[in-house]
């Protein structure tokens, strides 16, 4: 056992964590990051974002070769699924970006121990090597930065073959018939959607009455609608009693959320996508009385900092969204606050985006929040349908929508569903950062033709003076 001085410590290596830790480095600390994975990057680059990300492109392509292609002169025959070259070239793309974070690692002298840390004591972090042995280190901060981990079912047991998680849904050996995806979130819909495009009969089963509850209510009943027309099919209002598995496949046992009769329900595979949780198990919180709150998660201040002093967490552990981007952030923040900085973010403006196609991006408020809230807005919208880009690019599905305060004009929330949207709402997000009123995005000059001018047309028109509509 050695005992090694280290001005911070972080225990996880996703988002949160790595990043971080090279921040950290950066601003002359001796950092160490522990990881059990055995892989940098966390959920998000192994099992989860990236991943997915490279599935969805890769089926996207796919399904482009068999339906879209004819449309725009290009003929193509005999196409036909690879889908371990696939798989391949999901596998590689996170190979790479691993290997990556392990050189910025090298290359900010950041020393990675492999294994399972906990607090042992305040300043004292003990790691469980992967390859063996025990390390204790000695720390001025710890940074706790361990994600969230899928929630389980009652009565349905993820087995990773028939019934199976995210991490599950990502490495399928074949294209199920009939995929059923438990939970109308993000998660679901974008493997949903990778499967469909495959050839899966995909169908969503959801709690509530809509999917994606989180997200503005004109914009998430046109993403249902349009995923109806991809071939996904709904049932709403519905809650899953059980699950019994067979030689080839599984039945579910689904009834009203509201109550009434069982029905069943057969299929390949059961993909259960209800939402993530904390993981703080093994970190010896209780033991070092680091306090957690109603849901599980590590209370914090608003320096990132528990009631245990030089004790910090970020990411998925804490409250907030459960978003990469968001720790990443919080990683950055956390990591000049201790170096006696200051830091902040702006919980409002942190986007939020669904990968499926077409995209669906979020930032600031919902109508029914604002509506809920007493707020009076005016409403800009803008449909793809009306832009040239979409025109020629051949989608025209969709509509940027922007919500500004009816007295200052300030954008207080953009919802955009369409081609691209993840990467559309980042002007509206930085619009908002510094406090922009929609007069201002629909004053700045766009080119043309680009899709971007959506955004700048539903500005317009929360004046009610958008030009090609």
């Amino acid at each position: 056992m050695t005992d090694t001085q280290y001005d911070l410590v972080v225990i996880g290596g996703g988002p949160g964590g790595y990043v971080c830790a090279i921040r950290a480095a950066q601003l002359g600390m001796k950092v160490a990051c522990v990881e059990k994975r055995g892989a940098l990057g966390g959920t998000c680059l192994n099992v989860g974002c990236i991943p997915s990300k490279a599935l969805l492109q890769s089926s996207e392509k796919f399904h482009e070769a068999q339906h879209e292609l004819a449309s725009h002169g290009v003929k193509v025959s005999g196409v036909a699924l690879d889908l371990g070259t696939m798989m391949a070239r999901k596998d590689k793309v996170v190979s790479d970006l691993t290997k990556g974070i392990e050189f910025l690692f090298k290359k900010n002298k950041i020393d990675y121990k492999v294994g399972s840390g906990s607090i042992a004591a305040p300043g004292k972090v003990e790691v469980k090597l992967n390859a063996g042995g025990e390390e204790t280190l000695a720390a001025k901060a710890i940074v706790i930065a361990t994600g969230s981990d899928h929630v389980d079912l009652p009565n349905v047991t993820v087995d990773e073959k028939r019934i199976v998680s995210s991490t599950g849904a990502l490495s399928l050996a074949g294209v199920p018939k009939h995929l059923v995806v438990v939970g109308g979130g993000y998660i679901g819909l974008e493997m949903g959607s990778v499967w469909r495009r495959l050839g899966a009969e995909v169908t969503v089963v959801e709690f509530l009455d809509r999917i994606t509850p989180g997200m503005d209510g004109e914009v998430g009943k046109q993403f249902q609608r349009i995923l109806g027309k991809q071939g996904f099919k709904f049932l709403l209002s519905t809650k899953v009693t059980g699950a019994k598995q067979g030689k080839d496949g599984v039945t579910l046992t689904v009834e009203p959320a509201a109550g009434g009769a069982a029905t069943t329900i057969e299929a390949d595979v059961v993909l259960v996508a209800i939402g993530r949780k904390p993981n703080t198990a093994g970190l010896g919180l209780d033991k070092v009385g680091v306090a957690l709150d109603a849901k599980g998660r590590i209370q914090v201040d608003d320096h990132f900092q528990t009631n245990l002093p030089g004790v910090y967490a970020i990411g998925d552990v804490i409250r907030g969204p459960m978003l990469a981007h968001k720790a990443e952030d919080e990683g950055v923040v956390v990591a000049e606050i201790i170096a006696g900085q200051s830091g902040h973010i702006d919980y409002n403006a942190i986007p939020g985006v669904v990968y499926t196609w077409p995209e669906v991006a979020a930032v600031g408020k919902t109508e029914e929040e604002l509506k809920a809230a007493s707020v009076q807005y005016k409403v800009g919208k803008f449909p793809f349908s009306a832009g040239s880009r979409a025109r020629a690019n051949g989608f025209t599905e969709g509509f940027v929508k922007i919500l500004a305060d009816a007295r200052t004009d300030e954008v207080l929330g953009a919802h955009i569903i369409g081609p691209d949207a993840g990467t559309l709402i980042a002007e509206v997000v930085l619009g908002m950062e510094f406090k922009a009123a929609a007069e201002d995005i629909a004053r700045t000059c766009h080119a043309h033709p680009t899709q971007n001018e959506a955004v700048k047309e539903a500005a317009l028109a929360v004046a009610g003076r958008a030009i090609h509509v």
